[in-house]
Order: C-alpha cells, then sequence, then structure tokens
C-alpha cells in the first residue's frame, strides 16, 4: 500500500470507509454509538453545590480586587 501523501482522495476516503466499517461490526447487535459530548451537557452541572457557589464566590473577590488595584 502507498504513503498517506501518495494516496490519492478516492483511496484515502476508502480506507476510512473500511475501517469505520470493521468498527462498527465490533459493536453488539442493537447497540449504537454513545452520543457526541458537548459543552451542552456540563450546563447545571454544579446547580446549588455550596462548594461551587464558595468557589464562585472567591473567584469574584479575586477579580474585584485586581480591578480595585488596577484602577489606582
Amino acid at each position: 500500500m502507498s504513503t498517506v501523501s501518495q494516496q490519492t482522495l478516492e483511496e484515502r476516503v476508502a480506507t476510512l470507509e473500511h475501517q469505520v466499517e470493521q468498527l462498527t461490526k465490533r459493536l453488539l447487535p442493537g447497540e449504537k454509538l454513545p452520543p457526541e459530548k458537548d459543552w451542552r451537557s456540563t450546563v447545571g452541572m454544579f446547580a446549588n453545590d455550596p462548594i461551587m457557589k464558595e468557589i464562585i464566590e472567591e473567584g469574584r473577590k479575586i477579580r474585584e480586587l485586581d480591578r480595585e488595584q488596577t484602577r489606582g
């Protein structure tokens, strides 16, 4: 087989399609691929968490102190 840099686009796509087919065959019958995770899966993750509220408050204090020092 030729190296990746020498393969045509069609050859590369065919190789990828074959790899996807092989990976799909490894799934159990009826099994689906896991859903993709993105930032929306973390929304509300720390809602009503007292430790997180404390962390946010401490961060706010640090930012306010930085603003005061910058202003003079």
